[in-house]
């Protein structure tokens, strides 16, 4: 009997994962059913200085969603400069609707683009070492980001199957797609001009800060945090939004990175007259493209 009991719920998850409910058809949870369905950890520390924490949204039903059961990890704007996790959270409350499992996150401000990509890396291998609490689905992750953040994102996602990119990945973390709001993913001396040479000194100051000048003297340590580096046809999904009158990340800068996208794999958003932060209505429309993107990867 036990044996018997065993075999029927294993088909019974055979059967639930393969003819999961496509996310794009799930209704979206009411205020209560999501204050039922999710334990939440704020501040999770991942490294050793205080910008290096998360906030980590558990779902209870998330197991039941088969091959759609994502571990979203969300990283902010504010051109490495400014925000934090709390400022932008309208990107992970669609996600948050579905029930899926959400990791909403900090990375070091003020000290370069390197060392704030490298914090997107130590924060999925800590969920890898620490996962034994938090029971993430680590092999079915989607990086996502505004503006820096989905810089971050778009690079740590694209560069995963190269062997040159310096910061690893730990075994069974396995990214299964990217969703980039506005963020660069190629000309990063474009986007740095524009910056430092802004007549309000506080872009001035974020510009600056992006790179130390040392970096910026060679193409080449430019090109590592550029995603356009890394992007090949073996590469996993992207979805890109992006605006025509971005007057931050201009729409020069995808350029060159626009035509490598792949028919079966990729889907572009580009609105001419959008600016550089979705308005509500563009983010609404946005994401019912996004959980259609979801259900085919």
């Amino acid at each position: 009997m036990k044996n018997t009991a065993i075999s029927l719920t294993l088909i019974y998850l055979l059967i639930a994962s393969t003819y999961a409910q496509k996310l794009a058809e799930i209704p979206d949870l009411s205020p209560e059913e999501r204050g039922s369905t999710y334990e939440i950890y704020k501040d999770v520390f991942y490294g050793s200085d205080a910008e290096q924490n998360m906030d980590i949204y558990l779902s209870k039903q998330a197991g039941r969603y088969g091959k759609s059961n994502f571990t979203i990890v969300f990283l902010h704007g504010g051109g490495y400069y400014f925000s934090d996790k709390t400022q932008e959270e309208r990107y992970i409350e669609p996600y948050l609707k579905k029930g899926l499992n959400v990791v909403n996150l900090n990375y070091r401000l003020k000290k370069g683009v390197p060392m704030a990509t490298s914090d997107l890396t130590h924060a999925l291998n800590f969920l890898k070492a620490k996962n034994s609490d938090y029971d993430l689905n680590l092999e079915n992750v989607i990086v996502t980001g505004f503006s820096a953040g989905a810089h971050i994102a778009t690079n740590v996602g694209l560069a995963q199957n190269n062997p040159e990119y310096p910061n690893r990945l730990d075994q069974g973390i396995i990214i299964k797609g990217i969703i980039n709001f506005s963020g660069p993913v190629d000309g990063l001396d474009v986007v740095e001009r524009i910056f430092t040479e802004h007549p309000n000194e506080q872009y001035q100051a974020v510009g600056k800060a992006l790179f130390s000048p040392e970096e910026y003297e060679s193409k080449e340590n430019l090109a590592v945090f550029e995603p356009i580096t890394y992007f090949d046809t073996n590469d996993l999904p992207v979805f890109l939004w992006h605006g025509g009158q971005d007057d931050q990340i201009p729409p020069v800068t995808f350029e060159r990175f626009v035509p490598l996208l792949r028919k079966d794999k990729d889907f572009r958003i580009f609105i001419p007259e959008a600016k550089h932060s979705p308005t509500k209505e563009e983010l609404e429309k946005a994401y019912i493209e996004v959980f259609k993107f979801l259900d085919e990867l």
